[in-house]
């Protein structure tokens, strides 16, 4: 997903790539922190497993930090519906600039 940082992002097929990758790397992401809450914390009490009340107890837990991940969710559900790519457009410039590195500061953090 960082290659998209050195791409043209004008180009249709760098955008749709970025939005695919960042939606699965970040739903791997909140999947590995609740497989880590549970395992490595025994905290269970999640009323559905959602990704926000995952990112929520990996907050409290200190695996992740700022306000970033809500807004990532955030983007995730709404690049599900980009039909267009008017939405992958609008926040390529911050998957590639923040969120990626938050994704890399998550990976820091488990390894």
């Amino acid at each position: 997903m960082a290659e998209a940082r050195e791409r043209d992002l004008s180009d249709s097929f760098v955008l749709s790539g970025t939005s695919a990758k960042f939606s699965i790397t970040f739903d791997l992401a909140w999947k590995v922190m609740k497989d880590i809450l549970v395992q490595y914390y025994a905290i269970t009490g999640f009323v559905t497993g959602s990704p926000r009340e995952v990112l929520k107890q990996s907050f409290q837990a200190k695996l992740i930090t700022g306000d970033e991940w809500i807004d990532m969710l955030k983007i995730r559900n709404q690049l599900a519906h980009d039909y267009d790519g008017v939405i992958v457009k609008e926040h390529c410039q911050t998957i590639i600039h923040l969120y990626i590195d938050k994704l890399y500061d998550f990976k820091t953090v488990v390894e």
